[in-house]
């Protein structure tokens, strides 16, 4: 598991923890799902015991640090592929540079 996930994960389990202090600001959301996607979300949080607002959350949380960050075996492969690297980098000076063409 790379550095960033670990301190996303550590922030996550302090803010669990202490989210009801005057540091935090809680957010309500209300949203609509069908009687079929609810019902697996209610099994799902029953199966974690947990209730149905905080599972939403862990779950949402899973999702956003799980697909936004490489482990470190995936990123040490990514940055072992010179050419790969090299395109990258020179993707990166045209951009710079306005060197592009959105179509």
């Amino acid at each position: 598991m790379c550095t960033q996930h670990i301190d996303i994960m550590n922030k996550i389990e302090y803010n669990s923890k202490y989210k009801y202090s005057k540091d935090f600001v809680m957010k309500t959301v209300t949203m609509r799902v069908d009687d079929s996607i609810y019902n697996m979300i209610k099994l799902a949080a029953q199966g974690q015991k947990r209730n149905l607002s905080n599972f939403i959350e862990f779950a949402t949380m899973q999702y956003l640090t799980s697909s936004q960050f490489v482990d470190n075996d995936e990123m040490q492969e990514i940055m072992d592929d010179k050419e790969l690297v090299a395109n990258l980098m020179n993707g990166l000076d045209d951009l710079k540079n306005g060197n592009y063409a959105i179509v």
